[in-house]
């Protein structure tokens, strides 16, 4: 398993997407603060947090196939200029992340790789999670 490039390579995207999306959150909730948005600032940063613990589980999960962690295909950070054109920043990244996960979970199960199709599976299930309050954020806002 741990030789399949396939499942390495949905590792180091994964790995990839979620550092950029500590990144992203990061700078959002820097900016945020600068804008007198507390409560967005603090959400961003749980964001970011959320985030890099997604990183760490597939940190862990490439030490224990003996594979290298080297997630360094980063996207430029895209901040933006409103409070909504970050949320829809971030609603597209996440959509982004979601089919990596549905695509490499599937993958994961036909190749019976029960243990990386459960931390895609679950990984999915957070990200899906994401994109619901995202949602929900940008109902509020109109």
């Amino acid at each position: 398993m741990a030789n399949d490039p396939r499942m390495t390579g949905y590792l180091m995207r994964a790995l990839s997407a979620e550092i950029a999306a500590v990144q992203q959150y990061l700078t959002q909730a820097s900016l945020t603060a600068m804008w007198q948005l507390k409560e967005y600032s603090s959400r961003f940063r749980r964001d970011a947090e959320e985030e890099l613990g997604h990183a760490q589980q597939l940190i862990e999960r490439m030490l224990i196939l003996g594979i290298a962690s080297n997630g360094t295909q980063l996207p430029p950070i895209r901040p933006g200029r409103s409070l909504e054109e970050m949320l829809l920043i971030d609603r597209g990244l996440e959509i982004d992340v979601i089919r990596l996960y549905e695509e490499a979970a599937h993958y994961c199960a036909r190749m019976r790789a029960e243990e990386l199709q459960a931390l895609f599976a679950g990984l999915l299930q957070e990200e899906l999670g994401h994109l619901r309050d995202l949602d929900h954020l940008l109902i509020e806002m109109h």
